[in-house]
């Protein structure tokens, strides 16, 4: 079996902050490292820029120069295709996206190609039109000027990726790589997902939506021992943990537990409990065939009645319905 080919867009006009980089480096890191032992084959990663087979270079702000062996042309023959970014005077100032660049998005989408952005990459995919009728995110900065510009595109500001199926879009800088581990998870189940964040030293899921971000930054865990307690929790998610035992555990008061976890995470700590339940459930949906029943008792869900009321209101799907999408020992493909 031939290794699923992922083609990322490397283009002059691209790369001109530093922070880009950092979001053309997701990509890189994620697939473009061979992981035998955790899948084989793992990914054939491509850049493609808009230079390839010429003297011609990407030459980056900072002065970084970088030469690809593959052109625009061959995103059309990549099974996914992620745009990590676009300029900002393409955002902020409303220039022109190079017309080459949108007309490779489009042929690629035709070609049955899985579309993906990071940050304000959403910007090529909604002037190609590949985002229409769709759900969408950006950068919290920039989602309004993407709903302003592209009406027909469903922008939620509030969450870091948005997985419409074939179209994935994410949040920026660090969410990108939410969304990179998101996609290993689809094509190869969370064990191989968790197993490379681990490696990465990153958390293979992050609960909550972009608007913890706004003005906090990335919460710490191990902040006067809160990150004792959570990992503690995590690991005794089958007991009926309230408030007051993690409070305990933590050598606080329930009140401060309460007022320290929410200014960290942004959350309330039932509601933190409740998406780590949901997290394990999902990875045991994804990995195991334990009945319904089992994975309520080993998580802290309850009944099976009661997983299929949260996952149905929180996830959106029914317990089974989520697990047909994720065949054990079995990779996604296009």
């Amino acid at each position: 079996m031939s290794a699923p080919t992922v083609a990322v867009v490397v283009a002059d006009e691209i790369l001109t902050p530093s922070w880009d980089l950092y979001e053309l480096s997701i990509p890189c890191t994620v697939f473009g490292n061979a992981q035998a032992d955790l899948a084989d084959p793992w990914y054939d990663l491509r850049l493609c820029g808009d230079g390839a087979g010429t003297p011609d270079a990407v030459t980056t702000s900072t002065g970084l120069t970088l030469r690809t062996r593959h052109g625009l042309d061959d995103l059309a023959g990549a099974d996914t295709v992620i745009v990590p970014s676009v300029p900002d005077a393409c955002v902020e100032d409303g220039e022109p996206l190079p017309p080459v660049l949108i007309n490779a998005l489009r042929h690629a989408h035709d070609a049955g190609a899985r579309m993906v952005s990071l940050c304000t990459g959403a910007f090529a995919l909604a002037e190609a039109g590949i985002l229409d009728g769709r759900r969408a995110t950006a950068h919290w900065m920039h989602t309004a000027q993407l709903a302003k510009r592209y009406p027909k595109v469903h922008v939620d500001d509030s969450v870091l990726y948005v997985d419409e199926g074939d179209v994935l879009t994410s949040a920026g800088l660090t969410a990108g790589l939410d969304l990179c581990l998101h996609l290993v998870r689809r094509d190869h189940g969370s064990h191989v997902a968790n197993q490379l964040a681990r490696r990465m030293v990153v958390p293979a899921h992050r609960a909550g939506g972009q608007a913890q971000f706004i003005e906090l930054p990335v919460p710490s865990t191990d902040d006067e021992g809160l990150g004792p307690v959570l990992e503690w929790a995590r690991a005794s998610l089958e007991r009926p943990l309230t408030v007051e035992d993690l409070a305990e555990r933590a050598a606080m008061s329930p009140r401060t537990f309460y007022r320290r976890l929410q200014a960290t995470t942004g959350t309330t700590p039932l509601q933190w409990l409740l998406t780590q339940r949901l997290a394990r459930a999902r990875e045991l949906l994804e990995s195991t065939a334990l009945p319904i029943e089992k994975i309520g008792e080993l998580t802290g869900l309850g009944t099976a009645n009661n997983v299929r009321h949260h996952f149905l209101k929180h996830v959106g799907v029914s317990p089974s319905t989520y697990r047909k999408a994720f065949p054990r020992g079995e990779t996604v493909g296009r």
